[in-house]
């Protein structure tokens, strides 16, 4: 992981550019000595890891006493996009104008992107935790669809809030399943998930 920039914010928050490989990341850090837990948040697929909305709500994390990453997954921000995933999203907007259906063709966008995003995640979450000043928990704030995924499969991911406006256009493939170690609940467009014994 390489630094690129670094600035300190009025609210005392530490603002950082990185880069790890192919991947641009932000990290915002407290002022705090102690050892911090950290935030992945990610954006909905396309959107840049700059979303005014997404980073005021890592400085506001961050001044709470949270390390929070985001970054710019494969085919988000300014990175390469796949011909598939631009004709994907022509395809969306042309349907829901149309009010046509759209599962099968949000399958077909927001599928391949999660598989992308995925390795990008836990790579990152790798550099991140070996970071001096940060430490476990991990929870995860963001994309309803990579964060099903992320939390399936990465142990290290204690408690995850899902953020989707409409749930109903969340592809059936990505929603989440009960099962004996997670408990999901949903409430206006919030989903929570949880390990079994988590918070």
């Amino acid at each position: 992981m390489d630094f690129t920039t670094e600035r300190r914010l009025e609210d005392g928050v530490l603002e950082r550019e990185f880069t790890l490989g192919e991947i641009p990341g932000t990290l915002w850090t407290p002022e705090s000595a102690a050892p911090v837990p950290l935030i992945l948040m990610a954006h909905n697929n396309g959107l840049p890891k700059a979303e005014p909305r997404l980073v005021a709500r890592a400085r506001l994390s961050a001044a709470a006493g949270y390390a929070v990453a985001c970054i710019d997954a494969a085919g988000c921000g300014d990175r390469p996009r796949a011909a598939a995933v631009d004709q994907a999203r022509a395809d969306l907007r042309r349907a829901m104008r149309a009010g046509e259906p759209v599962d099968d063709i949000l399958e077909s966008l927001v599928g391949p992107l999660v598989e992308q995003a995925v390795p990008d995640w836990r790579t990152a979450l790798d550099a991140l935790l070996n970071l001096p000043g940060i430490t476990g928990p991990v929870g995860y704030s963001g994309w309803t669809a990579l964060g099903i995924r992320l939390a399936v499969l990465e142990p290290r991911i204690a408690v995850a809030a899902f953020f989707a406006g409409d749930t109903s256009r969340t592809p059936s493939a990505r929603r989440p399943a009960r099962s004996p170690s997670r408990c999901c609940s949903c409430s206006s467009g919030t989903t929570r998930a949880t390990r079994a014994g988590g918070p």
